[in-house]
């Protein structure tokens, strides 16, 4: 490892990081509202089978790039690539869909610690139903509270980033990540004995193509693969910083398979805490992002001690959302020390100021913008998220994969033998072929998918 890098301090700490990026908001918050939009338990199945047959292969190449040059992904394509070639360009790119990620990203952390200051208060304490959904629509239309809940994220995530790798990120994470894994599991258990829970598992589990005749299946498909990029933060480069950091004692092949088992677990045992809840208390589970912040805590009103375990649910969704900002913030931080060479305090401090403000048009276009819509006439934060997850992610997985399995980029013989470098799974060369003709077009469908 170059002189001065740190690096993470344990395996497991590199695991939970890396997992800790992945999980987040994706999982808990976006794939059950998504799987609900799109039929259950068929979407699952096709969500799992992208992230065997796409992202496990994007993951590998991304901390097989940083592996391999120690770097952040600017540098770490310019000492890969060939003499004059441009792939540092996307580098760049990369770059830009962190800040452009964060910048909506901060605002739903932000409810996260909401709801928890909530329930410890007593918000929820002897309401209604009725109140409890207003208590959401009140929040997003209030910019003073959506500004301080969103600053607390920026500030906490880049002070825990200015103690470094180890003592900082890694720490933070694995505390975080051991929590959030214990809880998920008690409230799921809780769920599903619920009365009416089955109607929900059956949902959930149990394919029924009557449940994806009304979306359309190919819209299934499309979102099955947004949410498999989404969910693993593939395309961007967020994972490919944490394999500059890692050793070469275990095959990145086997790392991948880890991550991609533990983000796919918590994404799931989410679905088993959304789903039985929903049909227990005879709600659609199709009622987009607020599901989680309308659902989840009439549950726990009707819970025995729902003001305890509502406090600890949302303090653990604020652990899932921070360790995603803890990650992508260190992609920026990271960045900014390796192309203006910068000490990690200037490059902290820096990037929180910057994203203090650039985190502002989200907040507002709750409330004072709201009246304001870009992209195909979406809100600003889905005129940002359209950007990130329909065109950033797939694009950038693209050129991942090109970049990987051709000649004309570091090449499949360099990226195998960095791959498999250390001890654990190995994977075969005779996947290149498919990474060169089939994976390409799987990505290129779903890329002008989303943008139609």
């Amino acid at each position: 490892m170059e002189k001065n890098r740190e690096g993470f301090g344990s395996r497991l700490g590199f695991i939970l990081v890396s997992a800790g990026c992945a999980i987040g908001i994706g999982n808990v918050w976006k794939f059950p509202y998504v799987a609900g939009q799109n039929g259950g338990a068929i979407f699952v199945l096709f969500y799992l089978l992208f992230l065997v047959i796409m992202g496990i292969p994007v993951l590998t190449m991304e901390l097989a790039i940083g592996r391999a040059s120690r770097k952040t992904i600017v540098k770490a394509y310019k000492s890969l690539e060939k003499e004059g070639s441009k792939w540092h360009l996307h580098g760049y790119i990369c770059v830009v869909g962190s800040y452009l990620l964060m910048m909506y990203y901060t605002t739903v952390a932000g409810w996260m610690i909401a709801y928890f200051w909530k329930y410890l208060t007593g918000a929820f304490s002897n309401v209604d139903g009725d109140r409890i959904a207003s208590i959401f629509s009140e929040l997003q239309s209030d910019p003073v509270q959506m500004t301080i809940y969103m600053v607390i994220t920026v500030v906490v995530g880049f002070l825990v980033l200015s103690f470094g790798v180890q003592n900082g990120l890694e720490r933070a994470n694995k505390i975080m990540m051991i929590g959030l894994l214990g809880l998920i599991i008690v409230l799921a258990v809780h769920s599903v004995t619920l009365p009416n829970a089955s109607e929900g598992l059956k949902f959930y589990l149990l394919p029924d193509i009557n449940n994806v005749k009304s979306v359309g299946i190919i819209s299934v498909i499309t979102a099955a693969m947004n949410q498999a990029f989404f969910t693993l933060s593939l395309g961007m480069a967020s994972m490919e910083i944490f394999g500059s950091y890692i050793s070469k004692d275990n095959s990145i092949a086997g790392e991948a398979v880890t991550i991609c088992s533990l983000d796919t677990f918590v994404a799931i045992v989410a679905g088993l805490i959304v789903f039985p809840a929903c049909f227990s208390f005879g709600i659609q589970p199709d009622q987009g992002p607020s599901l989680i912040f309308i659902i989840l805590p009439r549950v726990f009103s009707q819970m025995a001690g729902g003001r305890l375990w509502g406090a600890l649910f949302f303090l653990f969704m604020t652990f899932a959302s921070f360790s995603t900002v803890t990650a992508v913030f260190e992609n920026m931080v990271g960045s900014a020390i390796d192309n203006f060479n910068w000490s990690r305090k200037k490059a902290v401090a820096i990037n929180c100021i910057f994203m203090l403000f650039a985190s502002m048009p989200c907040v507002l276009g709750f409330n004072v913008l709201s009246n304001i819509h870009l992209i195909k006439q979406m809100d600003i934060m889905g005129s940002e998220d359209f950007l990130v997850s329909n065109l950033i992610l797939p694009l950038g997985s693209l050129i991942f994969v090109i970049f990987c399995a051709y000649k004309i980029g570091w090449g499949a013989e360099n990226y195998l033998d960095e791959v498999n470098t250390g001890k654990g799974l190995k994977m075969s060369s005779k996947l290149i072929t498919y990474y060169k003709f089939i994976l390409p077009i799987l990505i290129l469908i779903i890329l002008i998918g989303g943008l139609l």
